[in-house]
């Protein structure tokens, strides 16, 4: 019994030194599947409300604003 008991304690205390690294674990897990999500939904091309012609921005040489070309 006293075998029983000891392998009971050692698996107890895994436990509650193991648990929180594996919570930790799975919660980065998920945060990095949510930042692939999030990655790919960005690379995805949109579309745009003005499809005929999308104006290029440039900065004049100069130093002024920047303006629609």
């Amino acid at each position: 019994m006293n075998l029983f008991l000891d392998y009971l304690t050692v698996t107890a205390l895994f436990a509650f030194v193991a648990l929180p690294a594996a919570v930790g674990l799975i919660r980065e897990r998920r945060i990095d599947r949510q930042l692939r999500a999030a990655e790919r939904r960005e690379a995805k091309p949109t579309e745009t409300r003005s499809a005929a012609r999308p104006y290029k921005v440039t900065r004049h040489l100069n130093g002024r604003s920047w303006v629609k070309a």
